[in-house]
């Protein structure tokens, strides 16, 4: 059962996220609700219009938690700043990227957030839309465009969309998790919006493993598709072990410094977590608990 409270919470979450949308009818349809229902929810009516499935399915996809977590804010790390410039260039010059990095360094985190604070920016998790129809689909319906009627035509459309709009990105995260087809299919997309829209690829070291395996086989499609996305690999912390470690703790220390109790010394948590950030996360939650 959905509760008032955890409704009024994904209200505002909807309140705050219709800026990112040129028209109410976009907004709702990448909500996945039709115009009208839209309408109710938009002028803060919560009951009898939606299906708690509906309220949670709009919660996903704005990343409102339905259970009560703590409040994360967003500290300006190194990796935090580098990634949000990147997203920046990229998507006010039409260019693409992609960023190969280690794990847990808040690449996912600051992906997110840029694309709640910027518009005509989405974000795709392809480690849950591995294959070509899904990942398309996916695309289409996050920017609003019908994505369930035959593949081809959602596939043209999207592409007039893209071409449509004001500076659009893209921000495939988990990139390494896509079928051979999918990326294949990303090729296409790049050449069918060329200078139209941003692209911005991010994966850890095995996203940049599989990408140059793939062209040491001579696969198809891999070596022009690192060329469309720049010729090389992004990437932010230290390639020396020492730099590294003091790169990681430092980062630490800024987000626990951001989000720790009053009175907490945020360097007592990055020793702690080893330079983790998830482990940063579940110390701050500990403290809070008490």
């Amino acid at each position: 059962m959905i509760t008032t409270e955890i409704k009024n919470r994904i209200l505002d979450a909807v309140k705050a996220n219709r800026a990112n949308y040129p028209s109410d009818a976009k907004h709702a349809a990448s909500l996945g609700i039709t115009t009208s229902v839209y309408s109710s929810v938009k002028n803060g009516q919560t009951e009898r219009v939606l299906s708690d499935a509906n309220w949670i399915s709009i919660a996903r996809k704005l990343g409102v938690s339905l259970r009560g977590e703590m409040e994360w804010k967003a500290a300006k790390t190194p990796t935090f700043q580098f990634i949000t410039a990147q997203l920046e260039t990229c998507q006010t010059g039409g260019l693409s990227a992609i960023m190969c990095d280690l794990p847990n360094i808040g690449k996912t985190f600051t992906a997110r957030h840029y694309v709640k604070t910027h518009p005509n920016a989405v974000y795709i998790d392809c480690s849950q839309v591995k294959t070509k129809l899904k990942l398309v689909r996916k695309i289409a319906s996050e920017f609003g465009v019908d994505s369930k009627g035959r593949y081809a035509d959602v596939y043209e459309d999207l592409v007039f969309y893209l071409r449509s709009i004001e500076c659009p990105l893209i921000i495939l995260d988990e990139a390494g998790d896509l079928q051979y087809e999918a990326f294949l299919e990303l090729k296409a997309l790049w050449n069918a919006t060329e200078r139209c829209c941003a692209w911005y690829m991010m994966g850890a070291d095995g996203l940049k493993e599989k990408i140059n395996r793939s062209i040491e086989c001579r696969k198809v499609g891999y070596t022009e598709m690192l060329s469309r996305y720049g010729d090389r690999y992004s990437f932010v912390v230290p390639k020396d072990g020492k730099e590294r470690q003091r790169f990681l703790l430092e980062q630490a220390r800024i987000v626990a410094k951001v989000n720790a109790p009053e009175g907490v010394a945020a360097g007592d948590i990055a020793r702690r977590s080893g330079g983790g950030l998830r482990r940063v996360y579940t110390e701050i939650e500990k403290l809070k608990r008490v």
